[in-house]
């Protein structure tokens, strides 16, 4: 008898996870590994954030929530969108779950019925196509233009009967580029005529360097409607993990999103939600200077690495999506990790074969290191 289910078989691991976890093994054995795989900040959470944290324990914060979450965090995560992103959104209409992957989720199976479609613009998030599987969807990719961007054209063509939904990341996880207003509204165009649904996911919202982020929900009524909004506390306080993520979105879709983590997970750890209220309300001052120091970083590397390498310009996140004529990323990643001992992540993971990715989410001194041993292996490469 087989046990396993076909969606089980055909999910695979996670590059990004199977490469980060063999890094840290021959670090382990005394290699002198620099390890550029990882998606998360190098920062630890705020002291006042952990502070706060024990206080809440304290104070008998340790019990259940409701399965939507913590009413407080609720209508903070309300007045943040509000104040910072023109956006109104009813307590009711948020769903905080836990971490901005259990969010995408928790949407998809909300939404989707066996063979929908699911465009996903590559390069993309290496988890967005399983997590469509996952839940019964069809991933369909869209292609880039020479802004690695959505290219609308493409987009128009991939938009079926079947179409339900169109993930947007900006900023991006693999390349860094920040869609301008210009470009929101277009893209917002073709949804609202479409009558598609947007799945914006928005968590390295404030890690963003040389642009004004803006919301595609923020552009009008038609579009907001049709837009899950994802974020969470993750990269912007440097909170991975303490697994916060919440969603915003019409009150039909939130209600379907919260009987689902009802009896599913319930509501996150009520000490992350309440440490979460603490960490929003106090806004800019706990994360200013993490931002500043990964524009130092991304200059750096802007700065110092081989000409030869090409990249879309990073604007924001903590990634630059690297390419070197026409290479294997595979190869060029397995090489890289025995001749130099600098860990990436192929490009193939992303949908795009011909780069790799590289996280600045580590020191400023392993990253001076990290590029004299790309430059010197790109020389003989």
């Amino acid at each position: 008898m087989e046990y396993l289910s076909e969606r089980a078989k055909l999910l695979r691991p996670s590059a990004t996870m199977a490469l980060n976890k063999k890094a840290k093994e021959m670090k382990s054995n005394g290699l002198d590994v620099i390890n550029l795989t990882v998606g998360e900040p190098d920062f630890q959470t705020p002291q006042e954030i952990i502070e706060f944290a024990y206080k809440a324990m304290r104070d008998g914060y340790t019990k259940y929530t409701e399965e939507k979450g913590l009413k407080e965090l609720r209508e903070a995560i309300c007045e943040k969108l509000e104040k910072e992103n023109n956006l109104k959104y009813d307590v009711e209409e948020i769903v905080v779950s836990n971490g901005a992957k259990h969010s995408l989720f928790n949407i998809f199976l909300a939404i989707l019925n066996l063979g929908d479609e699911v465009i996903i613009p590559v390069p993309y998030w290496v988890s967005y196509p399983a997590i469509v599987s996952i839940c019964g969807g069809v991933p369909v990719f869209c292609g880039y233009n020479e802004n690695f961007k959505i290219d609308l054209e493409d987009l128009k063509k991939k938009i079926t009967r079947k179409t339900k939904a169109l993930i947007l990341n900006s900023p991006s996880n693999p390349t860094g580029i920040v869609y301008e207003k210009k470009e929101l509204e277009e893209l917002a165009e073709i949804i609202v005529s479409n009558k598609i649904l947007c799945i914006s996911d928005e968590v390295y919202e404030k890690i963003i360097f040389d642009k004004e982020f803006i919301s595609i929900a923020s552009l009008g009524k038609e579009i907001k409607d049709l837009t899950i909004l994802v974020n969470g506390v993750s990269k912007t306080f440097s909170m991975t993990g303490w697994r916060i993520g919440y969603t915003a979105s019409k009150r039909e879709i939130a209600d379907a999103i919260g009987k689902i983590q009802g009896q599913t997970t319930s509501a996150p750890s009520t000490i992350s939600q309440k440490s979460s209220v603490f960490a929003i309300k106090q806004g800019e001052k706990l994360f200013k200077n993490m931002i500043i120091e990964f524009k130092k970083r991304r200059d750096f590397l802007v700065q110092n690495l081989s000409k030869e390498i090409k990249y879309p310009y990073p604007e924001g996140a903590f990634y630059m999506f690297l390419s070197y004529k026409n290479i294997d990323s595979i190869e060029f990643a397995e090489k890289l990790l025995s001749e130099k001992l600098i860990a990436v992540v192929p490009g193939s993971e992303f949908g795009v074969d011909k780069y790799v990715r590289i996280s600045y989410a580590v020191s400023s001194e392993e990253l001076k290191k990290a590029v004299e041993r790309i430059n010197e292996f790109i020389r003989r490469f």
